[in-house]
């Protein structure tokens, strides 16, 4: 976050990362990595395993355990599928953006019946379609949903879906990569039976470790599972567990590290967390709109803010403004709307006035493109909300 960029001329320009992922690292997490390596089959790593995936329960407000993968949040995701279904299983799937989308993909590749809802980017799904969607197909295994769409910014009535979902048979998966710490999401209070997230949203640490924990109603599916699994096989994760252990060789720095970020975490509180992420998400938006921009949700989330492209500006040349010429390293979109929009995070290891910093790269570069903005406007408003909460 604090990198040093030298270029021709007087200024000294630092590197701000404002991306979803991977999200600034507190220094302390940093110099935790520092640690020397020690064996993964010891009663010094087996208490430091069992601590942080007691903090992750924590963060997951769950019952159930809470086990970790060493991989990438997509990892988790496969791991859903293939401890929960058989083949020839239909889920539902709800598509509102590529991570939305993943959860089809991994189905189709594992020989799993599919029925998707697909949305435009953006767009809402409440509870009541949803009602509809499980009334049409209630021989549905499973329905896939995402907390927070990464890719679009919205944020998915979770809750709603776990009530409708708990008086059926079917279970609901969720994916709470990005949205878990910075989004309410209580696991057992909202019946969600699979929640799965990643290390590198508002866990603050670096990319590497997924988590994921299981309902007593999903393990009564992971018990009937037939699909193909060995890495990623819960049983296995669940035995391990139980005797203080891993089934795999485990990434024991990111794990040393994230017990540090957990600590940083649980002296916040996870309610101050998520309510500071609300208070970064309103500042931002604020902002954007002060500037005349749109926002692409309908239903926009605390984790980033999509912003659209106006109709005279190339998006692509916008994102490369921001990061080659001021160094704030926002994100743009994905295929298959790449150049349509930026979503500026503000997530995990990030603050106030890392929205300040955005909002002034964003103005600065609709500027050299010749896009006419009230200079200034996006600072006032976002600096009105600040203040407010500001203690």
């Amino acid at each position: 976050m604090f990198l040093l960029a030298v270029h021709e001329g007087v200024m000294i320009k630092k590197k701000y990362l404002l991306s979803p992922g991977p999200t600034p690292i507190p220094e302390g997490v940093l110099k935790a990595a520092a640690q020397p390596i020690m064996h993964h089959r010891t009663e010094e790593f087996s208490a430091i395993l069992l601590e942080t995936t007691e903090g992750i329960k924590d963060i997951f407000q769950t019952e159930n355990d809470a086990f970790i993968l060493t991989s990438s949040g997509s990892g988790a995701m496969e791991a859903a599928v293939v401890n929960a279904l058989s083949p020839g299983d239909l889920a539902i799937t709800i598509n509102g953006g590529k991570f939305g989308g993943r959860w089809s993909e991994i189905c189709h590749a594992y020989g799993v019946n599919v029925h998707e809802i697909s949305l435009d980017w953006g767009e809402d799904f409440p509870k009541h379609r949803l009602a509809e969607e499980l009334e049409a197909h209630p021989e549905a295994k499973a329905v896939f949903s995402t907390l927070t769409e990464t890719s679009t910014g919205t944020v998915f009535d979770i809750q709603g879906y776990g009530e409708l979902i708990s008086e059926t048979r079917s279970i609901l998966v969720v994916d709470g990569i990005s949205g878990i710490g910075a989004t309410p999401c209580p696991m057992d209070e909202w019946n969600i039976d699979v929640l799965i997230s990643g290390s590198q949203k508002s866990f603050m640490t670096p990319p590497g470790l997924a988590y994921i924990s299981f309902s007593p109603k999903a393990w009564q599916f992971v018990d009937k599972s037939s699909l193909p699994k060995f890495y990623f096989d819960a049983k296995a994760a669940k035995k391990s567990l139980e005797r203080k252990t891993t089934p795999w060789t485990p990434s024991i720095s990111l794990i040393i590290q994230q017990k540090e970020a957990l600590r940083i975490i649980e002296n916040i509180g996870l309610e101050n967390l998520i309510a500071h992420h609300r208070i970064l998400g309103n500042a931002t938006r604020a902002g954007v709109e002060a500037l005349g921009l749109e926002l692409l949700s309908k239903r926009p989330a605390n984790i980033l803010t999509a912003v659209k492209i106006p109709a005279k500006i190339d998006g692509i040349r916008l994102l490369k403004a921001m990061q080659d010429k001021y160094n704030v390293y926002v994100a743009g979109a994905q295929e298959p709307h790449k150049g349509e929009f930026i979503r500026i995070a503000h997530l995990g290891y990030m603050g106030g006035f890392d929205v300040i910093t955005a909002l002034s790269a964003l103005e600065m570069s609709l500027s050299d493109l010749h896009y006419k903005v009230p200079e200034g406007a996006s600072i006032k408003a976002a600096q009105n909300i600040l203040k407010e909460n500001w203690e």
